[in-house]
C-alpha cells in the first residue's frame, strides 16, 4: 500500500527522498513556512540610504573586525580563484579526495581504513537481548541501540584518549523500514510496534576503547550503558518551569518532562556533559487544528504542530500526542537538553533559559570574562540564528561539583537573536554573483529577548519569550535564514561557523527575499557563514561576518569557495553538521545532496592560501545521510543515519549497509583511521 502512495509524496528540494520527508520533518518542504511574519531585514532595506552612509558604515564594519582579514591570510577582496597555491598541503587535509559516487557503502581515501561501532539494535546496557529484526520488543530495544543515529559525542576517560564515553542521539524513526512489511501497517500500528519505536527515540551511551595498534572504536560493557528514550523522565529548569504553559494532566507542575524526541545534534560542553537539540517535535502530534482558541491556535500554527492524524498514529495510544486533549504537551518539547554521561544515574535537564524552537544543535564558547555562551540554530526555512550568554561564571574541571556548577549557569543569563546587515546593498541579485568587493560580508548585531524574568520584547513576558520564542524573534525583526543548523565555534581562530542547509523557497513569491548574508534565490545546496565577535569575545552584542562557501556544483557560477579556484574543489552539497581538527579546519557533513550523488563528510581551511578548498573524505551508503562527525588526530567518527531510505519499505531495500548480502540496512557509527608504519595508527590528513 505504501509503494503505491508513495508518488504522492513530494519529493524534498535537495536529495532527500520522500520517506525521509515523511518520517524525519513530517514533510515540512510541503508545508507553508511557519515564519510568515512580515518583518523586513534593515540591513537590505537601502532605497532610503544613501551609499555614501553604506560605504562609511562598511569602513566602520573594516576597522571593528582588523583581525578578520589578518586572520585568514588572504586580502578580503582577492578576486574569487586567484589565491596562490600552497607550498605544502595544510595539515589535516592532505589526502586523496574521495570522488562523487552512488556506492553502497562508506567510502574512504586510500591508505585509510574502517569500522562499524555500533549498529541500530547492539547491545547498549547490560541484558540486552540480540538483535531480531523479525521478532522486536519495546523491552529489547529499550537496552539496544537507537534508531536514526545524529549527534556524536566523544568524552575522554583518559589522558591518551584511548578510553571514551560515546554518546549518540537518535534523532526519529522511520517505521516502514525498522519492520518488516507484511509485519507493520502505516494506517494501523500496533501498540508494541509504537512503544518500540518510543524506546528507538532519545540517546545512548557507551563505553568504548580505541585500539592503540589498529585504530578504530570498541564498544566494551561498563556501568555507563545507558539509554535515554521517550519515557525517561527530565527535569524542566530555568525560567519557564513551572509555567502555566508547560503544565498538563500528568504534570500539574510543568516541571518533570517524560522523553526526549527528534534529538538532532547537539554539543560536547567544556565540563563534560552533552546538550542535544530537539528539532522537528512538531510532526508527532495530532489534532492541533481542533484548538479554538485564536491565541494557542496561532502559536501551535507558529511551530507547526500537527493537525489532523499523525503519521505515527502515536495519539491512539498516549493522549499526550493528542493536542486536542492535552494542548499544552508540544511547548514540552523543542529544548536544549543535558545529560550527564559520567553519572549513569543522574536525571537528564531540559535547559528553559535557551529558548523553545527546533534547535538543530547547542554549542559553547567561554566569554572573555569566564561565562559561558551557547549557539544554536532553529533549523527551519526563514528561521533564526540564536545565542546564550549566561549570567554567572564557568569553573574549569569536570568533576561532579563543576559538572553541577557549570550546568546551573545555563538557567539564568540573556537569550538573543541575530540580525545580519550586508555592506553591498543594491548588489545582491539572488544569482549568487559577489558583489563588487568580491566577498559576501557585513556587521551584525545581537538582540536581546530575555533575561531572567524580563522581556526586552513588547507585548511578550519572559516566560512567553522562553516558551514561544519563534514569535519574540520576529517582533524584533531577526533575520531569516535559510535553515540554520549546526552551529559551532572554532577552538584555534575563535571565530564562529554555522551551516545553513538550504532553502528552495528564497526569493519565491510571497516568500522572504534575498540579502547578502542569504544571497540565492531558490537555494537548493546552502552555504556556510562564519562571523567573528566583536573583540572575538562571545559576549559581545556586535559582531562581523561573511559566507565562507556558497555551496553547489563548482563549475556553476553561483558558487563561491572561499575565493579558492573553483576548478580544484570537491562539489559539496546541503551543508548540515560541522566539526574542527585540533588545525583549525572546518569539517563538513552533508544531509540531502542536491548535486545527484550520496551524501559525505569534508574537510575546507579556513584561512591561509588553501580557505576554502574543499576536499571529500568520505561518502556514505545509498539513502543515508552524513551525521555526527568527530574528528580527532587519530580518529573521524560518523553517524551513518537512515541508509536505503530512498526505498518506499522494508519491502524491496535499496542498501544492505553494513551488513551486507541481502540484509536490512541498519543505522551505524563508523569509525576512520588511517593506516600508518608498522602496524600504528597515522594522524588523519597527513600522508
Amino acid at each position: 500500500m505504501l509503494d503505491r502512495l508513495l508518488p504522492l509524496l513530494p519529493a524534498h528540494p535537495g536529495g532527500r527522498s520522500p520517506i525521509t520527508c515523511e518520517y524525519r520533518c513530517g514533510n515540512a518542504c510541503a508545508h507553508p513556512e511557519a515564519n510568515d511574519s512580515g518583518n523586513e531585514y534593515f540591513g537590505d532595506v537601502v532605497k532610503d540610504i544613501s551609499r555614501r552612509r553604506v560605504f562609511k558604515a562598511g569602513a566602520v564594519m573594516a576597522a571593528a573586525a582588523g583581525g578578520f582579514a589578518a586572520l585568514s591570510g588572504t586580502a578580503a577582496a582577492a578576486p574569487a580563484g586567484h589565491a596562490p597555491k600552497p607550498s605544502r598541503p595544510v595539515p589535516g587535509t592532505d589526502f586523496d579526495p574521495v570522488p562523487p559516487n552512488k556506492l553502497d557503502q562508506v567510502s574512504i581515501p586510500a591508505a585509510y581504513d574502517q569500522r562499524v561501532v555500533v549498529r541500530w539494535g547492539d547491545p547498549v546496557v547490560a541484558g540486552a537481548p540480540k538483535f531480531d529484526y523479525t521478532k522486536q520488543t519495546a523491552a529489547a530495544q529499550a537496552k539496544q541501540f537507537g534508531y536514526n543515529n545524529d549527534f556524536v559525542g566523544l568524552i575522554p576517560q583518559d589522558p591518551l584518549g584511548l578510553s571514551n564515553l560515546l554518546v549518540v542521539n537518535h534523532e526519529y524513526t522511520t517505521e516502514v523500514h525498522m519492520f518488516p512489511a507484511d509485519q507493520y501497517d502505516p494506517a494501523n500500528p500496533t501498540e508494541e510496534q509504537v512503544k518500540i519505536a518510543w524506546a528507538a527515540h532519545g540517546l545512548s551511551v557507551l563505553l568504548t576503547r580505541r585500539d592503540p595498534v589498529h585504530g578504530g572504536l570498541s564498544v566494551v560493557p561498563s556501568r555507563y550503558g545507558r539509554r535515554i528514550t521517550l519515557d525517561t523522565v527530565f527535569e524542566v529548569r530555568g525560567p519557564a518551569a513551572g509555567s502555566k504553559y508547560l503544565k498538563t494532566s500528568a504534570d500539574p507542575s510543568g516541571r518533570k518532562v517524560r522523553g526526549t524526541q527528534n534529538n538532532c545534534s547537539g554539543g560536547v560542553t567544556p565540563w563534560g556533559t552533552v546538550l542535544s537539540g530537539e528539532e522537528n517535535f512538531d510532526q508527532y502530534f495530532a489534532n492541533s487544528d481542533k484548538v479554538t482558541d485564536p491565541v494557542e491556535a496561532a502559536r501551535l500554527k507558529r511551530y507547526t504542530v500537527g493537525t489532523g492524524t499523525s503519521t505515527r498514529k502515536w495519539e491512539r495510544f498516549d493522549k499526550r500526542w493528542d493536542v486536542s486533549r492535552e494542548p499544552n504537551e508540544p511547548n514540552r518539547f523543542g529544548w536544549v537538553v543535558e545529560i550527564d554521561p559520567n553519572d549513569p544515574n543522574s536525571t537528564p535537564v531540559k535547559h528553559t533559559a535557551l529558548g523553545r524552537f527546533k534547535h538543530e544543535a547547542a554549542n559553547i564558547k567561554i566569554t572573555t570574562d569566564g561565562r559561558v555562551a551557547v549557539y544554536s540554530g532553529d533549523d527551519s526555512r526563514f528561521e533564526y540564528i540564536y545565542k546564550f550568554v549566561s549570567k554567572g561564571k564557568y569553573k574549569p574541571g569536570n568533576s561532579a561539583h563543576a559538572r553541577r556548577h557549570n550546568s546551573a549557569l545555563l538557567d539564568e543569563g540573556t537569550l538573543y537573536v541575530a540580525r545580519f546587515t550586508g555592506d553591498s546593498p543594491g548588489e545582491i541579485d539572488g544569482t549568487g554573483k559577489l558583489p563588487a568587493d568580491h566577498e559576501f560580508d557585513g556587521t551584525g548585531e545581537w538582540l536581546p529577548l530575555a533575561s531572567g524574568d524580563k522581556s526586552f520584547v513588547d507585548g511578550f513576558t519572559a516566560e512567553e519569550v522562553y516558551v514561544f520564542t519563534r514569535q519574540a524573534a520576529d517582533k524584533v525583526a531577526a533575520t531569516k535564514m535559510d535553515r540554520p543548523e549546526d552551529i559551532e565555534p572554532n577552538p584555534v581562530n575563535g571565530r564562529i561557523y554555522a551551516a545553513l542547509t538550504n532553502n528552495t523557497d528564497r526569493g519565491a513569491a510571497g516568500k522572504a527575499g534575498v540579502d547578502e548574508v542569504n544571497p540565492r534565490n531558490g537555494n537548493k545546496n546552502g552555504h556556510v557563514l562564519e562571523w567573528e565577535e566583536n573583540r572575538g569575545d562571545a559576549a559581545s552584542t556586535r559582531f562581523t561576518w561573511r559566507l565562507l562557501l556558497v555551496c553547489g556544483d563548482p563549475a556553476a557560477a553561483d558558487t563561491y569557495f572561499g575565493g579558492f579556484d573553483k576548478s580544484q574543489v570537491s562539489p559539496i552539497s546541503c551543508p548540515d553538521n560541522v566539526a574542527f581538527d585540533r588545525h583549525g579546519n572546518l569539517w563538513i557533513s552533508t544531509d540531502g545532496n542536491a548535486l545527484g550523488a550520496n551524501d559525505g563528510l569534508f574537510s575546507v581551511p579556513v584561512s591561509g592560501p588553501e580557505r576554502g578548498h574543499v576536499k571529500q573524505f568520505l561518502s556514505v551508503p545509498v539513502g543515508a545521510e552524513t551525521c555526527g562527525p568527530v574528528v580527532t588526530d587519530n580518529l573521524v567518527l560518523v553517524a551513518v543515519q537512515h541508509p536505503g531510505e530512498n526505498a518506499a519499505s522494508s519491502a524491496n531495500p535499496t542498501s544492505h549497509w553494513p551488513d551486507g548480502g541481502t540484509a536490512q540496512p541498519r543505522p551505524s557509527i563508523v569509525s576512520v583511521w588511517k593506516k600508518g608504519r608498522f602496524g600504528l595508527p597515522g594522524r588523519i590528513g597527513e600522508r
